[in-house]
């Protein structure tokens, strides 16, 4: 373990981490305790290690507590499995009487717990999956986000694609809830002729043959959703089949600062849609991306900078109701008012509990100190809410 990941367990009041499972350490009086779910283990770890140390930057930021509460978060390994997630969140609410939930980095999992923790009338805070049935007739007062919705990363380059006059596109994204999403959402602005839609397996780390229909296939522009490890295999192999720079690479959480380290200049000049990059112009951003990468080294992605939120959406709230979760309508109400300063700028929570905000398209660099990350080439959907709200029935 680094000194900085060591100084950061210190800082917390309990924090306590496990790859495998989560054990408990004695905590102070009446903490507010949080499980935090996230992928840490197999190729998309990086997404939840992000997301996670972003959570914890600013619980250490905090002095170890939220809304001036001693605070304990207990981070669990979903490993990518839905049903090992569901079996971890259960303890979480039985064993451990976690107040809160939040994190989870995969929409499959997402699904999987979102049932157990609402049931309970605990509230989950998702940091980053964004399924659409929890966004529209499936919504709870018990849900609230600091991501987005699936589909609106892939919305920007759906209509990044129209406005640049794109006829012939090819979509290729993982089977499952966030790649149909993926799909959706891309389709919702893009009006030309989609060639093909190739699902692969989730986690699939050979696309061979996928891309060699796609280059026989001649689209104008391919574009993908391939998160994590998976995203670092396709990007070095559409390089490698001599594609790069005669079919566009458009793309969501494909190219970002979790896999920019591994595809380097292989992703330079590539495009993808964001609702966040380290280059936005705001004094909370800027002071997050140093400290971030005086913590732990990195550039930080997008998982981290919704991680960070989640923590200051948490202590915003807990701030508003004096530090008590109990009264659940009061806590409910609180994190609905968003009372935090957001990393992105505009931020305020829609009526299904999900973020409404600004959108851009980013494009890979390399920074003049020599690593790389993602930078805003321009706003694409300013204070955009998602397409399921208005079938959420709350108010």
């Amino acid at each position: 373990m680094s000194p900085t990941r060591k100084c950061l367990l210190a800082t917390a009041s309990a924090v306590v981490m496990s790859v495998a499972a989560a054990t408990v350490t004695p905590a102070a009086a009446d903490p507010v305790k949080i499980g935090f779910v996230s992928t840490l283990s197999g190729p998309s770890a990086p997404l939840g290690i992000h997301m996670r140390d972003g959570f914890m930057l600013a619980v250490k930021e905090l002095g170890g507590k939220l809304g001036g509460q001693p605070t304990e978060v207990i981070v669990v390994d979903d490993e990518l499995k839905p049903d090992v997630a569901v079996t971890k969140v259960r303890a979480l609410l039985d064993r451990d009487k976690v107040d809160l939930v939040a994190g989870v980095v995969f929409s499959n999992v997402m699904m999987a717990i979102a049932k157990p923790v609402l049931d309970s009338q605990t509230f989950l805070i998702s940091g980053n999956a964004g399924p659409s049935p929890l966004a529209g007739k499936g919504c709870s007062p018990f849900y609230f986000s600091t991501s987005y919705q699936n589909d609106q990363n892939h919305e920007v380059m759906g209509k990044y694609a129209q406005d640049r006059g794109f006829k012939r596109v090819v979509l290729m994204t993982p089977n499952y809830q966030a790649g149909k999403d993926s799909m959706a959402g891309f389709k919702r602005h893009f009006k030309g002729e989609v060639v093909d839609e190739i699902f692969t397996q989730l986690g699939q780390l050979d696309f061979s043959a996928e891309l060699a229909k796609i280059a026989a296939a001649n689209p104008d522009a391919l574009f993908t959703f391939m998160p994590g490890g998976m995203g670092v295999n396709l990007t070095k192999q559409f390089a490698q089949a001599g594609l790069a720079g005669k079919i566009p690479f458009l793309s969501a959480f494909t190219v970002d600062e979790t896999t920019l380290p591994a595809t380097q200049d292989a992703a330079v000049g590539l495009l993808s849609g964001a609702e966040w990059a380290p280059s936005i112009d705001t004094a909370e951003n800027k002071a997050f991306v140093t400290a971030y990468e005086k913590e732990y080294g990195v550039v930080p992605s997008l998982y981290a900078a919704q991680g960070y939120d989640a923590a200051k959406l948490i202590d915003g709230a807990l701030k508003t109701t004096g530090g008590k979760v109990a009264d659940k309508q009061a806590f409910r109400q609180a994190l609905a008012a968003a009372p935090f300063k957001s990393v992105r700028g505009d931020f305020k929570i829609g009526r299904n509990g999900f973020p409404i905000q600004d959108f851009y398209v980013v494009k890979a660099v390399k920074r003049p100190d020599g690593k790389f990350a993602t930078e805003v080439v321009e706003k694409v959907f300013d204070d955009a809410a998602d397409a399921y709200a208005a079938e959420c029935v709350m108010k």
